[in-house]
């Protein structure tokens, strides 16, 4: 592989023709769901308006609950919504392990949550619900430890392994000359160090920025040159290598909300609604025109009849030229009929609505009005159909954030060393989303208790098959409760242990107590039969 500047800008340009079908779709897309980011294929000027020739906010506004949905329900900063495991279950039992784990996600949550993490990752979802390809970047930050950058679908381009994972992205974007000069100094160019010398220090520039595998390195070395990602930052404007570094893990997530096995880039619930989306703004369009027309209807006017101009303001006075029994000005009957568009319209949002998701997150955010059965049983249904865009989100985007994040944490000196008999950790996910994904395990168990209770009455024998201790911690498995808050099969064993021994204690207490008031109750006898002898000489 060439890794020349022209021979890694040739490659962008690979990129950036397959690219080009996409782009046109996402600057309409944008234009009715993300105003904002609509400069795909037209640059936008800055201080120019948004949403220009848009009608209807139905679409803005599902997209806006759906990015709040994601994040609050997934990766909500104000819970934990992931949690550290073991495969083994029988190591994750040992309070050593237990414990790490817990501290290495408090840590983890402590960075993340320190960090922009939350306010990048919220703009990643408006990208989602639009386009249907999101991408975040995070470097490595002395001041917060990470920093997260969520780039524009406008500047991105990607390309896929053969397990169709995106591997490698280009990045085409601007600096200013003296963006670029801080960035790189004499290395950003003739065209930026003639621009500084000139003092034209907010002139523009563009720059590619490329990471990809480094297919050649030498794996006995850490240096940047030899990590396993490789950096390049080349000026696109004089086509020169600017700089050459490395990751040690891929530091772009580029999740998709759904995606076609021939299509790298993904599609987006705004596609699936975008039939709706531009009919409801012709839809609207045509209802203001029609109740512009009601309000203030076209006229009747005879033919010379009045002076003109025609004078509407208040108490106005026309005069006619003539009369005749015909020469009235009256309003031209339209036929307008509102009610019919009105229903129309409430249609098309429901349906915008419903491919957004919409009703999802609000059944969530209704719960407390409902039963915990009700909320089980409504939430199960609904997250069925998120499930396999909750399992990409979780496969493309969480994993790998989670694992660079404690990587870099383990690079800065910031993590204890493992304890021994960890090998290796899992990551599981704890958020409301991915709870709801599990119910049908907690219905599976609560249907089973249900059937036998009943017939644990008439034959109590048949509790014994119930391990209560199994039991327990599948029970807390499943729900993600806290490691800390179960007991440890040692902490268990000791506990029973002491327990039984003060029953056994009290067991021998109660036991001597009964033998020492048997021995009273002879001895009190023996003294009675003995006064009654006495008694019984002397008479």
């Amino acid at each position: 592989m060439e890794n020349t500047a022209d021979g890694i800008l040739k490659r962008f340009e690979t990129l950036k023709n397959e690219r080009s079908t996409y782009e046109s779709f996402w600057q309409d897309l944008a234009k009715y769901v993300l105003p904002r980011k609509a400069y795909v294929t037209s640059p936008r000027t800055p201080g120019e308006k948004y949403a220009y020739d848009v009608y209807d906010a139905t679409a803005i506004q599902a997209n806006l609950v759906l990015a709040a949905g994601l994040h609050s329900y997934l990766t909500n900063p104000a819970s934990k919504w992931f949690a550290l495991s073991t495969e083994d279950s029988r190591t994750m039992k040992n309070s050593d392990v237990k414990e790490w784990l817990s501290d290495t996600e408090t840590l983890i949550y402590d960075t993340l949550n320190g960090s922009n993490f939350s306010q990048q990752i919220h703009e990643l979802y408006l990208d989602l619900g639009t386009f249907g390809t999101g991408c975040l970047y995070e470097e490595e930050d002395p001041q917060d430890i990470v920093r997260f950058y969520s780039r524009p679908i406008s500047e991105i381009y990607i390309a896929e392994d053969d397990r169709e994972r995106v591997d490698t992205v280009y990045r085409k974007f601007k600096l200013t000359a003296r963006q670029a000069f801080e960035k790189w100094g004499d290395a950003a160019g003739e065209e930026v160090k003639k621009a500084i010398e000139a003092k034209k220090y907010y002139d523009t520039f563009d720059f590619v920025h490329c990471v990809t595998p480094r297919y050649e390195r030498d794996v006995s070395k850490s240096d940047a040159t030899n990590m396993p990602y490789v950096s390049y930052y080349i000026s696109y404007t004089n086509r020169k290598l600017i700089s050459e570094s490395g990751y040690n893990e891929f530091p772009f997530f580029v999740p998709r909300f759904n995606k076609h096995n021939d299509d790298v880039y993904g599609s987006s619930p705004a596609m699936v609604a975008y039939s709706d989306i531009k009919m409801l703004n012709e839809i609207d369009k045509t209802i203001i025109r029609a109740a512009q027309i009601a309000i203030d209807p076209p006229l009747s006017v005879p033919n010379d009849g009045y002076m003109l101009p025609i004078k509407w303001a208040p108490r106005g006075i026309n005069y006619k030229l003539r009369a005749s029994a015909d020469d009235k000005i009256e309003p031209l009957l339209t036929g307008v009929n509102l009610p019919v568009g009105f229903e129309m319209e409430e249609q098309r949002r429901t349906a915008i609505k419903k491919a957004f998701f919409v009703d999802h997150f609000s059944l969530l955010a209704e719960k407390q009005n409902m039963t915990a059965t009700e909320v089980a049983q409504r939430v199960e249904e609904k997250m069925l159909i998120l499930a396999p865009t909750l399992g990409r989100l979780m496969s493309e985007l969480l994993d790998p954030i989670i694992t660079r994040t404690l990587n870099i944490l383990i690079r800065a000196g910031r993590v204890l060393p493992p304890p021994q008999g960890l090998d290796a950790y899992k990551i599981e996910y704890t958020s409301p989303l991915a709870r709801a994904q599990r119910m049908e395990d907690i219905k599976a168990i609560n249907n089973t208790i249900a059937m036998i209770v009943p017939v644990a009455q008439a034959i109590p024998e048949v509790l014994d098959k119930i391990n209560g201790d199994v039991f327990v911690d599948t029970v807390a498995g499943i729900n993600k409760v806290p490691p800390e808050m179960i007991r440890d099969e040692d902490e268990v064993g000791e506990l029973r242990q002491a327990r039984a021994e003060q029953q056994q204690a009290m067991m021998q207490m109660q036991a001597a107590q009964s033998i020492a008031e048997t021995a009273k109750t002879g001895t009190d006898a023996m003294k009675n039969v003995k006064e009654a002898n006495g008694q019984s000489a002397k008479a």
